[in-house]
């Protein structure tokens, strides 16, 4: 028996581009069969709905109000809802933190003004893991791609608001390449979404007693497979990057490669 999860999905509360609350989607997650998802709010530098001005125990509180939303609803319905985030760097590469909670973030008002290194290295000591999201997202909010080829332990290879299936396939090779565990999650912002049959998530073969399970079984590679549409990841060799690019090393340092390299 396997356990599907959501790996990446945004509230109301906490994504200031997101369009219902947590609780919202447990129902229909159900119906589809998942066991559970984890709420990735857009943290500090990126497209959160929490005002930067407040305090920090008073902004990280408001933060996780998402979460803590969908988590009540969850124990409710017997449904899993962990916690996580999704950080941004230079308002064009995003990675998902699994593994830290509430109270870890108290302690650290120091996050939002970290390098991907300090972050990496950071969450690696708490026990977390990072995961970079769609590294070959190229919409036009996008002024680059990133790659950080030594700062996270695998790769979101599809996802399922990319707007061009070459996006994830692109990912795919990337990560097979990189020899990175694939994640695969549907970026979920509003129940439209859910209900369209947009949804991509992971197969665990334990259920994850909590989130902790589930970072041990990204760091070991020991993911179940991911659910996606039909062919999201098919290679064709004709695949573009049409914007600038650049890669990084684990210490956060430009690599003088072409995206080619880290593909072919």
């Amino acid at each position: 028996m396997s356990y599907l999860y959501e790996t990446h999905l945004h509230t109301i509360y906490s994504s200031a581009c997101a369009r219902s609350k947590g609780s919202e989607y447990i129902s229909i997650y159900k119906d589809l069969g998942y066991s559970g998802f984890i709420v990735t709010d857009h943290f500090y530098n990126g497209n959160t709905a929490v005002p930067r001005y407040l305090p920090w125990k008073e902004w990280v509180k408001q933060f996780c109000c998402g979460y803590e939303e969908a988590r009540n609803e969850g124990e409710r319905q017997g449904f899993d809802v962990f916690f996580g985030w999704e950080e941004t760097f230079d308002d064009c590469d995003d990675y998902l933190i699994y593994g830290l909670d509430k109270a870890w973030l108290l302690e650290h008002p120091e996050v939002g003004n970290w390098t991907r290194k300090e972050q990496y290295e950071a969450v690696k000591a708490a026990g977390g893991c990072v995961v970079q999201a769609h590294p070959f997202r190229q919409h036009n909010y996008i002024y680059q791609i990133v790659l950080s080829t030594g700062c996270v332990d695998a790769v979101e290879v599809a996802n399922a608001t990319n707007n061009e299936q070459s996006y994830d396939a692109l990912a795919m090779r990337y990560a097979q390449k990189m020899g990175f565990p694939f994640l695969a999650g549907s970026d979920m912002h509003g129940l439209q979404q859910c209900r369209s049959g947009d949804v991509f998530g992971v197969y665990l073969a334990d259920r994850p007693k909590s989130i902790g399970d589930f970072v041990n079984a990204v760091c070991t590679n020991n993911l179940g497979g991911i659910s996606v549409s039909e062919g999201r990841c098919d290679f064709f060799g004709d695949e573009k990057v049409s914007i600038p690019f650049e890669a990084r090393d684990g210490d956060d340092r430009i690599i003088s490669k072409n995206w080619k390299h880290f593909i072919i």
